[in-house]
């Protein structure tokens, strides 16, 4: 417990996060000691983010040392995808029980390493920590040290107890383990001048795959993408890359931060969500690249691409504008999405009337106030009534969120888009912002709202009796 304690203060003493850097000392210490409340692990713990942080590398096994329930819980929770190997969609766990919580789980850990490496033979076992094995004192970095000398293949630990923090520490322990034990480990085939490493994007409902081809039209290869739709050995040799893209979150500032650091990769950090935002990626991109060596003609290359894309993106928005103007929307996300969609949304004439920050970072909600003013509606932890009567209310025409906030939304009889991770649709690049606008579209407009608004029948035929 000394080496986590030890890695958990070096994670939240990090030098490339903002809010960080403003705290005082002993600010900073009070802060990184501070105790999760019972209760406050719902929404995500430590595991649970450092198990959707690394689950979108495909072709490793992703083995959970504890109860079946921390596995079952948090299995394919993200609707992440591959081009490959589906091998990261098998849930495997140590399931320990009652005897191992008095006896020990390490024997019954290094049993279930050997018993998948002999099964399916991956390239890398991912090994999970959760509360149980930690306060039983496993020690899982031992038992994966013996296990990949004794089998010839990397075992890494992922060492991110459900009960040291929330998911966006967790997120930041999963990537203290590839800075440790797998980035730089591995060497490409070959490099180029346009190598670069895409951080923090997560290939969910394949948005990497709406983003990628435009790359590959401007000639500039994704080396790596941590960690969607990724494989080991991309992973292992993103230290190559000559840029490195953070997508839109300080999940994984930390990866970014040690590749700059170690291996002069320099980075910055850029959205998916929006036509404007697309286009400015794509243009910091190839500065980048060109500022490391690239051929300068990449620049004139990139600007007649994004010309090329706006023009054609307009056009297909075109029908939408007049039906979506001045629509109000509610926005109930975090981190990232709570600024990146706004201006995504902005840019077809809606008006957000309020955004949650809960999950947010000092920088996201500087960014909401860029782009929605100072008087911006950022809403820290919105109950369910409160959701509620702002929509009854017609404060807002439709709410975007996650799951769990859909019948809310169904109770008040408002439309609801899922914008969150289990979302079945891409809205990342120039396509994507289509794909957002007609789905807001379809919603809004659906006839079912119009029915379902009426009085019932029975409410009808009791005022005309006079009940």
């Amino acid at each position: 417990m000394a080496g986590l304690n030890a890695k958990v203060q070096e994670v939240f003493n990090e030098p490339g996060c903002e809010k960080n850097q403003g705290k005082s000392d002993k600010e900073r210490k009070k802060g990184c000691t501070k105790q999760l409340q019972p209760g406050a692990a719902a929404g995500g713990c430590a595991f649970d983010g450092a198990k959707i942080a690394l689950q979108p590398i495909t072709d490793v096994a992703h083995l959970v040392h504890g109860p079946i329930a921390c596995e079952g819980n948090s299995w394919d929770n993200r609707g992440a995808k591959s081009s490959g190997s589906r091998l990261y969609r098998t849930g495997f766990t140590t399931d320990v029980s009652e005897l191992d919580v008095v006896y020990g789980g390490e024997k019954r850990l290094y049993k279930s390493i050997r018993e998948v490496i002999e099964k399916y033979d991956p390239p890398a076992v991912f090994v999970y920590q959760t509360c149980v094995t930690a306060l039983i004192g496993d020690d899982i970095e031992a038992v994966c040290k013996a296990a990949s000398e004794k089998f010839g293949k990397p075992v890494i630990p992922v060492d991110a107890p459900g009960f040291v923090g929330n998911k966006n520490l967790g997120n930041k322990l999963a990537g203290e383990a590839l800075l440790d034990y797998v980035i730089g480990t591995e060497e490409p085939e070959y490099t180029t001048p346009y190598d670069i490493n895409v951080i923090g994007e997560y290939n969910l409902s394949g948005e990497l795959w709406q983003v990628k081809p435009l790359f590959d039209r401007l000639g500039i290869r994704v080396l790596s993408c941590i960690s969607g739709d990724a494989r080991y050995k991309e992973v292992a040799w993103s230290h190559r890359a000559r840029a490195t893209m953070m997508v839109c979150s300080k999940a994984m500032i930390n990866i970014t931060r040690k590749l700059e650091e170690r291996y002069g990769i320099p980075y910055f950090e850029g959205s998916f969500y929006g036509i404007s935002d697309m286009s400015d990626s794509l243009r910091q991109t190839a500065k980048l690249l060109v500022d490391r060596g690239a051929d300068a003609e990449l620049l004139d290359r990139t600007e007649a691409l994004i010309a090329e894309e706006e023009a054609r993106v307009w056009k297909a928005l075109e029908p939408y504008k007049a039906r979506l103007k001045d629509k109000k929307v509610l926005l109930i996300t975090g981190g990232v999405k709570s600024w990146s969609v706004v201006s995504a949304l902005q840019e077809v004439g809606m008006e957000i009337v309020g955004t949650s920050v809960k999950k947010s970072t000092v920088e996201d909600k500087e960014r909401i106030k860029e782009l929605m003013g100072e008087d911006a509606h950022m809403l820290d932890d919105m109950s369910p009534r409160e959701m509620y009567k702002m929509l009854k209310d017609a404060k807002a025409e439709i709410m975007l969120s996650g799951g769990r906030s859909q019948f809310v939304a169904l109770k008040a009889k408002m439309p609801w888009l899922d914008i969150n991770q289990e979302r079945h649709h891409a809205y990342a690049g120039y396509d994507g912002m289509v794909a957002l606008v007609r789905e807001i579209d379809r919603a809004l407009y659906h006839p079912i709202w119009e029915q379902v608004r009426k009085p019932a029948p029975w409410e009808t035929a009791g005022a005309a009796s006079g009940y």
